[in-house]
């Protein structure tokens, strides 16, 4: 089963062991948790989520500024994020949202009802179920043929084996997103940039493949 990766950030620990403890009720989530702006920046680098919970109030980097530096780095900025707050104000839920984020749930919340909550932000989450089943069918195939085409490459590179991981990568890179998997989308651009740098004659093939290693661990977590 492919699970959507959801990235917890939020500086109380009490806070993150209820969020996790009420997402753990839905087997769809896999939860990894940040105690500051700046771990979330590094993790959402690394770990390609494909949603980010957010809390607004923290000491040094606050969300409004950890979203900020999301949306300028292009390896990060189709990643949706939601605000966790304990502010019901509707003019600041506004402004959250104007910033750059999905949406926003607010604290406390019921534990029960917070996997569906999650759910609400996922992209297309009832609009195209079906569909989505069929691109995780297409993902475990192409995850199939990209392990293939690493093998030719650890053997001797070529320009074949290049341009057809850049082709399937590509195609990822627009569908993860369009399915609710923008950390699939981010991984899947990285290798796609990667393969199409080697083409160009400006990077070498262990750059491809470790872009390569890294979507594929993404795709298996």
């Amino acid at each position: 089963m492919i699970h959507l990766h959801v990235l917890l950030v939020d500086d109380e620990t009490n806070t993150r062991q209820a969020v996790e403890t009420a997402l753990s009720l839905d087997p769809f989530f896999t939860v990894r948790d940040c105690a500051s702006g700046a771990e979330a920046l590094t993790a959402a680098i690394t770990w390609r989520p494909d949603l980010i919970l957010l809390d607004v109030m923290m000491a040094e980097l606050d969300g409004p500024a950890v979203v900020a530096r999301l949306r300028s780095d292009k390896r990060t900025a189709p990643i949706p994020v939601v605000f966790l707050t304990a502010c019901r104000d509707t003019a600041e839920h506004r402004r959250f949202k104007a910033l750059g984020a999905a949406g926003v749930i607010t604290k406390p919340f019921d534990p029960r009802a917070l996997a569906g909550e999650v759910r609400r932000f996922v992209a297309l989450e009832n609009v195209l179920l079906p569909a989505r089943e069929g691109f995780l069918r297409r993902l475990k195939e192409d995850a199939t043929a990209l392990s293939a085409w690493r093998a030719r490459l650890g053997r001797k590179p070529s320009d074949i084996a290049m341009t057809r991981i850049n082709e399937i990568a590509h195609s990822l890179a627009g569908a993860g997103g369009t399915y609710g998997f923008a950390g699939i989308s981010c991984a899947s651009a990285a290798l796609s940039a990667a393969a199409e740098n080697h083409l160009a004659g400006r990077a070498e093939p262990i750059e491809v493949e470790r872009a390569l290693n890294r979507l594929l661990e993404r795709i298996s977590l």
